[in-house]
């Protein structure tokens, strides 16, 4: 027995909308990515390994870490798990100060006697 038109509408449509879910899906994951290259001087590519990351070291979906961090940039608040995860995360790939977070302790220069004459 053959497929109704009725069907076929129907499956196209739930295509459609898996389309368009993946669509926004991306944009969302894109911004992050640039979120996370901008305030941890990464490279887009460490961006999207940064986000992978995070997301497995908190079991938390891919796509939601990426609207945590894009509300996060709106808002200035993240889950405390998310963000020590991202602080973490973007330390494995190199010295980075996420904005917020505790402000590193200045080098003291070691003071050397002057040894010019007066």
């Amino acid at each position: 027995m053959g497929e109704t038109e009725a069907d076929r509408i129907a499956e196209l449509q739930a295509e459609v909308d898996q389309l368009k879910e993946a669509v926004a899906s991306h944009a969302v994951v894109d911004q992050a990515i640039g979120m996370v290259v901008a305030l941890g001087r990464v490279t887009p590519d460490e961006g999207w390994e940064v986000l992978k990351e995070v997301s497995q070291h908190t079991n938390i979906k891919l796509r939601t870490i990426a609207d945590l961090i894009l509300i996060w940039g709106r808002r200035g608040d993240i889950p405390t798990e998310v963000r020590a995860e991202l602080e973490a995360t973007l330390d494995r790939y190199g010295p980075t100060q996420v904005p917020g977070a505790a402000e590193p302790v200045p080098a003291v220069a070691e003071e050397t006697p002057d040894s010019s004459p007066e």
